[in-house]
């Protein structure tokens, strides 16, 4: 099963434009094998089947590594790691503090990152709005976890002057410029699809106007 999870991740990376080590494609198997054990105890994930997590968990999330920018990177309402896990193991250069509300999540994030060896990440047991980090960050992530508007002002006090937020939604182009303040401008948009997929999302690049505050 791990050999043919493997071969199967690493082919459809190579056709995202994606070079991962041998490594890497261990840890995101590693990843997985986590993801499914826990699961059946702590319902992190609606996902049940192994195939769908590699697809939805992991390959949705190393799909958009290609288009961030940012050393310090910070994943809100992480879940089970989704999207910042399977970044951190493709991006060793950037630091990653996945934050979620949920205990029995980032316990289960906190043996991830023990068993796999991930060092370049921090966890965080917060409510994003009520949390006081030690500095600003460069880049923003979210993955289905609030409306536009109720996101910016949850992460205002988290994110940089000249930091962006990436937010990963099957919501419109058209829909989020509609609701943009304005103070926020949409940078860039991007349609994701994964190869194997008949779905596709987009990834949205929100930043602050001349680097006002909201």
């Amino acid at each position: 099963m791990a050999d043919h999870d493997v071969q199967f991740l690493k082919a459809t990376t190579q056709s995202m434009g994606l070079l991962l080590s041998d490594a890497q494609l261990d840890q995101l198997v590693g990843y997985v094998d986590l993801l499914e054990k826990w699961n059946r105890t702590y319902n992190l994930t609606a996902i049940r089947n192994r195939q769908e997590m590699l697809r939805r968990h992991v390959l949705e999330s190393l799909a958009v590594l290609p288009f961030i920018r940012g050393s310090r990177r910070l994943d809100v309402g992480t879940g089970a790691g989704i999207p910042g896990i399977p970044l951190a193991i493709a991006d060793n250069d950037s630091r990653y503090t996945l934050v979620d509300s949920n205990g029995k999540k980032t316990r289960f994030l906190a043996e991830v990152k023990r068993q796999l060896g991930l060092t370049t990440i921090q966890i965080q047991t917060e409510r994003i709005e009520s949390w006081t980090p030690d500095c600003v960050y460069d880049v923003v992530l979210t993955r289905a976890f609030a409306d536009l508007i109720t996101t910016l002002n949850r992460v205002d006090h988290v994110l940089g002057n000249e930091g962006c937020l990436y937010t990963m939604t099957t919501d419109s182009v058209a829909a989020v410029r509609t609701t943009m303040p304005d103070t926020m401008r949409l940078g860039e948009a991007h349609e994701i699809r994964v190869p194997g997929q008949d779905w596709s999302f987009n990834l949205m690049k929100i930043q602050r106007c001349h680097g006002e505050a909201l």
